[in-house]
């Protein structure tokens, strides 16, 4: 496949031309297409009408897919275990209420946040399928997380270089309300703790490394304090020349990395259907400092 990239935005985000993930991929598309993932971090291939099973199939060509611990709540698929809904539509393709406890947890997408970051290796990144797609909202934006470490101001650099922030699944059920964990699930993921600063195993670069939906501590600070904190670099990275905004169209399939990256979704009129199916690739090594 002859292959085009273009870039969406100066930070980060570049549209692939010329894949079609229907096909099998030679290992000099796979190669172009990873060296594009490493220098954009976002990558946006449109029309990609793809069936879920291709999307695990491509997914693999860049490392392993995870399975979703969860099982209480119906986000994994039953008949793609490697897939993720991200979906307003239930089972029976009825509308689900915002108050739904599937839909409560996903409402915490709306906050910036890195997929898989309270696994003890977290994820390498992620892939999202855009099945049914917004109009009133649901524009997912991303934020270059090396450009943001680059920039931080000393006061916050201080506070980051040498610490840990904690990460715990759990915390979504004490921010956005919905049901806790159960037993097993809790057992399968405890919290772990993880640099604030970490380099990137293939370009080296170092990054800032939060995500706010997980984040429940930070290193010798007090819960109060280390929220603040977290807040605060939240809030200086998401500044507009750090980010993509991404206005999704059907069949549009975003690849991103975990690990310099944090992304939120916006806001959309919660009767209109939106169905989008993701794979996150396991991590192979932990965060490096």
């Amino acid at each position: 496949m002859a292959i085009t990239v273009t870039a969406r935005h100066p930070a980060l985000g570049a549209e692939v031309r010329g894949v079609d993930m229907r096909e099998p991929l030679d290992d000099a598309t796979v190669q172009a297409i990873g060296d594009a993932w490493m220098k954009h971090l976002v990558l946006v291939f449109p029309d990609q009408r793809i069936t879920d099973q291709e999307h695990v199939a491509f997914t693999r060509h860049f490392g392993e897919p995870e399975i979703f611990h969860q099982t209480s709540l119906h986000l994994r698929s039953d008949r793609v275990k490697e897939i993720f809904l991200v979906s307003n539509v239930d089972d029976q393709n009825r509308l689900m209420a915002p108050s739904a406890p599937s839909q409560k947890q996903l409402s915490s997408s709306r906050m910036w946040h890195t997929d898989s970051s309270y696994r003890p290796t977290p994820s390498v990144g992620s892939l999202l399928h855009g099945i049914e797609i917004s109009r009133t909202g649901g524009i997912t934006q991303f934020i270059n997380m090396y450009r943001v470490y680059d920039d931080l101001p000393d006061s916050l650099r201080r506070q980051v270089e040498g610490r840990r922030a904690r990460h715990d699944f759990s915390m979504l059920h004490r921010l956005v309300g919905s049901p806790p964990p159960t037993p097993e699930e809790q057992a399968a993921m405890p919290p772990v703790w993880h640099p604030m600063v970490r380099r990137h195993p293939v370009t080296g670069a170092r990054s800032l490394y939060i995500s706010s939906i997980y984040n429940d501590a930070v290193e010798g600070l007090a819960e109060a304090a280390a929220r603040k904190l977290i807040e605060e670099l939240s809030e200086f990275a998401a500044q507009p020349q750090y980010m993509y905004r991404h206005v999704w169209e059907p069949d549009d399939v975003l690849m991103w990395d975990n690990r310099c990256t944090v992304h939120a979704v916006t806001p959309h009129d919660p009767g209109e259907r939106r169905v989008m199916h993701r794979t996150t690739i396991v991590g192979t090594e932990p965060v490096l400092v």
